[in-house]
C-alpha cells in the first residue's frame, strides 16, 4: 500500500466566517489533534488510543496527505464527526474557546479524520465540497 492510500481530511465550517489565519490555526490542531491520542501525563492517559495504528505509522512515514473540505453548519460537522467515529476511524472534533472569535461563546470549529484508507474516509466525505 502507497501513502497514497492514506490520507487526513479536515472539515471545516464555512458558515463561522473566520478569519483565514483563525481557520489555518483551528485546520492546524485538528491536523495534530490525532498525535495526543496515545499521549500521557504521568502516566495518565489524556485520551484514548488511536485507531488503525498502522496507517497512520504508513501515513507518517511515506507521505502527509491532507485534503480540506466544508461543511455550512455545526450540525453537519457533527454529524460527520460522530459517522467517522462510528465508523472506526480517527477523529478528532474541534472545540474553540472562543475568546479570540466568537463573542467569548466555545464553538466547534473543524474536525479531522484520518489518517485512515481513503475509501474509509471518502465513504463518509464523498459529497462534501473542497474548501
Amino acid at each position: 500500500m502507497s501513502s497514497r492510500n492514506i490520507k487526513q481530511v479536515i472539515v471545516m465550517r464555512k458558515d463561522l466566517n473566520m478569519r483565514k489565519g483563525k481557520m489555518i490555526a483551528q485546520g492546524a490542531h485538528a491536523a495534530m489533534a490525532f498525535l495526543t491520542k496515545q499521549a500521557t501525563v504521568e502516566g495518565h492517559t489524556l485520551h484514548t488510543p488511536l485507531r488503525n495504528p498502522e496507517e497512520v505509522q504508513e501515513w507518517m512515514t511515506l507521505g502527509f496527505t491532507k485534503i480540506c473540505l466544508s461543511v455550512d453548519s455545526e450540525e453537519e460537522l457533527v454529524r460527520v464527526y460522530e459517522q467517522a467515529v462510528e465508523d472506526g476511524l480517527n477523529a478528532t472534533l474541534i472545540t474553540d474557546s472562543g475568546l479570540t472569535e466568537f463573542g467569548g461563546i466555545p464553538t466547534k470549529t473543524c474536525c479531522a479524520i484520518g489518517p485512515n484508507r481513503n475509501e474509509d474516509i471518502d465513504r463518509i466525505t464523498k459529497d462534501l465540497k473542497l474548501l
